[in-house]
């Protein structure tokens, strides 16, 4: 997922019943965020696949944010980030062993906890002084593409109806910044029973992005089938 930087930026949306997702979850175990990765592998692989691209042992690190809300008495207020770094098991050609790929490389994660691995990096942020982070940002951000290969990130929303102008919004689609170097990132939200994948990719390195999108839906499609009844 890392190509040189060309400032140009393609975007794109796909819609899952958040129902259907639940269908899956219930099926094979895990939680609704295992299945909702388990679809970006997925549609990875099938992308990947059209392009005439070898797939056999792809394994794309992603770095999953984490927002833990700090306690009521904790100074500063808000939130704390930290994260999780997986291996997209890409390189699976099953769903159902993908899925379970997901959820066992996410459990380890959990067990671990955010203060350590990919976490404890994060973490660090709240202990450098304004300073470090004027002078370190642009290094980080430089080396990003060594850390991680795909963001993919989930954005809380709100469980009731968002307005703009006084109008009901049907769909909200989240959209992730791409880190220097890096040519595909992945946000992902629930609302209103839906569940919105919101696709941002470098124009020139993902020219084809609309078929990326379409690959979420059909992996979705192929989890059902095997998971139905």
């Amino acid at each position: 997922m890392s190509a040189a930087p060309t400032g140009t930026r393609r975007t794109a949306g796909v819609v899952l019943d958040l129902d259907d997702v639940h269908l899956i979850r219930k099926a094979v175990g895990g939680t609704v965020n295992d299945v909702l990765i388990a679809v970006v592998a997925g549609a990875l692989r099938r992308w990947l696949e059209e392009r005439g691209e070898p797939v056999d042992g792809c394994a794309p690190r992603a770095l999953i944010p984490v927002s833990r809300r700090r306690p009521r008495t904790a100074h500063p207020q808000g939130n704390r980030l930290s994260g999780y770094l997986m291996e997209l098991p890409v390189g699976v050609a099953d769903p159902l062993r993908r899925l379970a790929a997901v959820r066992t490389a996410m459990d380890r994660n959990k067990d671990a906890g955010p203060h350590r691995g990919a976490g404890a990096v994060a973490l660090l942020a709240d202990h450098v002084p304004a300073l470090g982070h004027r002078l370190g940002g642009p290094l980080v951000g430089q080396a990003a593409r060594l850390w991680f290969d795909i963001l993919v990130t989930s954005v809380p929303l709100p469980g009731f109806g968002l307005k703009l102008g006084g109008h009901p919004l049907t769909e909200v689609y989240p959209l992730a910044p791409l880190a220097r170097g890096q040519s595909l990132a992945v946000a992902v939200s629930t609302y209103r029973g839906r569940v919105h994948y919101g696709l941002v990719a470098d124009a020139q390195a993902v020219s084809d992005l609309g078929r990326l999108a379409r690959a979420f839906t059909e992996e979705a499609e192929t989890l059902i089938t095997v998971c139905g009844p």
